[in-house]
């Protein structure tokens, strides 16, 4: 009775963690606030549950800001045609998608067009996808 008692604690401690670990579109990005941003690549993390891209993006004053880009998982990405090479740091890029809730320099990705006009798919479509972001 003790070892049930204790395998249902545990699974229902890691299901608890399980899910809080994982986030909806709609909790965390502002499908009304599309974003389009041009920027250099200063960083890419390839990692579980998310990637990453940060790029610096200028400002019209002449400032840079350092905005973070979500992205689909590294699996998902390596599926749509990325390779570790695909953002080498100081590759400049537009990115297109929906700003964060909280207002920061953060934003989930769906398109990262190159200077060449390739586009890539990142993965951040709102739930109801037939709106597109800034162009």
């Amino acid at each position: 009775m003790r070892v049930l008692l204790a395998v249902g604690i545990a699974v229902g401690v890691l299901a608890g963690v399980a899910a809080e670990a994982h986030h909806s579109f709609a909790s965390e990005y502002n499908a009304d606030d599309p974003v389009s941003l041009r920027g250099t690549i200063t960083q890419v993390k390839l990692i579980n549950p998310h990637s990453w891209i940060y790029i610096d993006v200028k400002q019209p004053d002449g400032s840079v800001v350092n905005w973070g880009i979500e992205g689909g998982t590294p699996n998902a990405l390596f599926r749509r045609g990325y390779t570790k090479d695909s953002l080498p740091t100081g590759t400049e890029i537009v990115v297109v998608g929906y700003r964060a809730r909280n207002k920061s320099n953060s934003a989930v990705g769906v398109d990262v067009t190159f200077a060449d006009g390739k586009k890539l798919f990142l993965g951040g479509t709102p739930p109801d996808a037939d709106r597109s972001p800034a162009k």
